[in-house]
């Protein structure tokens, strides 16, 4: 395991803010927070990131890249027909709605805390969401479901998101895959 020393400053600083930002909310961290937790100074900080704007954008733009990827991997490995593939988004939504942490969608707590005064988290927001639809409907264009069905896939996905995080309960994944599996298969046999 390397040590925090060897880790690259901007990584650390990225790690940094993300548990931060991610577990207490963009306006409650400061970037003296975000200091202490890298363990670099002040100026090294901000020579990586001039202004907090640009760490919570960078922050966003870097777990969006990273929660997408790991959800395709998860989408890969379960394998099977394209339906199963479809249905395994929601099996791995409960996988992360069960880790410790969890506190529901980093792109909607950032946009509730700032998207109507940065544009960029907004802009960070929507495009979060429109990669995850699309996505979502390259699974179901595969499964060869009418394209409407991703739209009311990925309403199911968000409502899920948003519910494990307000109650902390992870079982909100398995209600939605149950209907995700209802309206897929009703939504397949309509194609028949």
């Amino acid at each position: 395991m390397e040590q925090p020393d060897q880790i690259d400053p901007r990584t650390r600083i990225l790690d940094a803010a993300e548990e931060l930002f991610y577990g207490q909310g963009v306006q409650a961290v400061g970037m003296d927070a975000v200091r202490a937790a890298c363990g670099l100074t002040m100026r090294r900080v901000y020579q990586h990131f001039p202004s907090k704007n640009d760490l919570v954008e960078a922050y966003l733009r870097r777990r969006d890249a990273r929660w997408r990827a790991s959800l395709a991997v998860h989408v890969s490995r379960a394998g099977g027909t394209p339906r199963n593939q479809v249905l395994s988004v929601f099996d791995w939504l409960g996988r992360w709605f069960a880790e410790p942490g969890f506190r529901g969608c980093a792109f909607v707590n950032s946009f509730g805390e700032l998207g109507a005064t940065t544009p960029a988290v907004a802009a960070a927001a929507r495009h979060h969401k429109a990669e995850f639809a699309g996505y979502l409907a390259g699974l179901v264009e595969a499964a060869g479901a009418p394209p409407a069905t991703a739209a009311q896939l990925a309403l199911l996905a968000e409502g899920a998101i948003t519910t494990a995080a307000v109650h902390g309960d992870p079982s909100a994944a398995a209600d939605a895959g149950t209907a995700a599996r209802m309206l897929l298969d009703a939504a397949l046999g309509a194609r028949s």
